[in-house]
């Protein structure tokens, strides 16, 4: 079944958000390449507006609703942090107001870059229901559009422009390592890939205890319910499921085989980006660079060139994770 939006909707949201993003850069490390005994290609999102991948969609989303309503009250959003500095910054952009709920410990390098783009930061409580039930109180009282982190096509949609740029300047990429949350941007990714590069395998990237494997080969959401966050260092991927937008849009374009990361993985992965590529990564991009470089043989037939999303770099430095974690190398 088609995606509700496809390459043309992918290829409009580039446009659309050119003067509010950058046009990130594709990296190489001959090191990790030897490392990995493949040539991989690292789309450097950490370095995008607002420190991660987020601002794509978030400005795509909300450049759109001033275009459909110029007289927008604004626009409120749901946030473990990234996509929420991401509204911020777009309805900055757009000129709109904006509502940012965060959950009670939130990082504090993420709610205080939320303010700097003019936000208006609104604590609830740490579960999916409570972060939902205020974003939709806060809709209800003043109008204001709810940008979804993940459910929305024009997120989607926007975070999608990704795949455009890294398929552009590397067009026979067998295989893209994602890192997912809520799958927003593996479905946006995995629905321009498809469209411009069909043979090209979209793999996602978990946190340990998502489950998202065993879902995605049953076609079936399999995930305990009321919804829940995982413990993980891996503040931006915490969501357990997918939404229920996203869901089928995976189950279509994105691979069925996952790789699973545990945070002592990540953490190794982080040090990679640091140590080897002297770049700032989050402990979801660290998920990306571990399975690159040690987890790609569990593919049959290991692609050969591989894209690899390093989808932010917003770390809090005064808490690295392996300065309070024992870790195994």
């Amino acid at each position: 079944m088609p995606a509700p939006f496809g390459l043309k909707e992918v290829r409009e949201a580039y446009m659309r958000i050119s003067g509010c993003v950058h046009r990130t850069p594709v990296l190489k490390s001959q090191n990790l390449d030897s490392l990995a005994g493949r040539q991989l290609y690292f789309k450097a999102e950490n370095l995008q507006k607002t420190g991660s991948f987020k601002a794509r969609g978030a400005c795509n989303a909300v450049l759109l609703e001033k275009e459909k309503r110029p007289n927008s009250p604004g626009v409120v959003t749901h946030s473990s942090g990234n996509h929420g500095q991401a509204v911020a910054y777009a309805a900055r952009c757009a000129g709109l107001p904006c509502s940012v709920v965060v959950p009670k410990g939130t990082p504090q390098v993420k709610c205080d870059a939320i303010r700097d783009y003019g936000a208006e930061l609104v604590f609830c409580e740490a579960s999916p229901a409570s972060r939902n039930e205020t974003c939709a109180e806060i809709s209800s009282k003043t109008g204001r559009a709810v940008i979804h982190p993940f459910d929305n096509f024009d997120v989607m949609a926007g975070q999608g422009t990704i795949a455009l740029e890294l398929l552009e300047e590397v067009p026979d990429l067998d295989a893209v390592l994602v890192p997912i949350s809520g799958g927003g941007m593996t479905s946006g990714i995995a629905v321009a890939t498809k469209g411009m590069q069909p043979n090209c395998k979209v793999y996602p990237v978990e946190p340990y205890g998502k489950l998202l494997q065993r879902c995605l080969q049953s076609k079936q959401r399999m995930w305990p319910n009321p919804p829940q966050f995982i413990d993980t260092i891996a503040d931006a991927i915490r969501t357990q499921q997918v939404g229920n937008l996203t869901f089928p849009i995976l189950c279509e374009y994105a691979e069925p085989k996952v790789f699973t990361i545990t945070d002592d993985q990540m953490i190794e992965g982080m040090k990679l980006g640091f140590e080897r590529m002297k770049m700032v990564v989050e402990a979801a991009s660290g998920a990306a660079i571990y399975a690159a470089v040690k987890s790609i043989e569990e593919v049959d037939a290991a692609p050969e060139k591989v894209g690899v999303i390093l989808c932010g770099g917003n770390v809090d430095l005064d808490h690295l994770p392996w300065f309070s974690r024992k870790t195994s190398y």
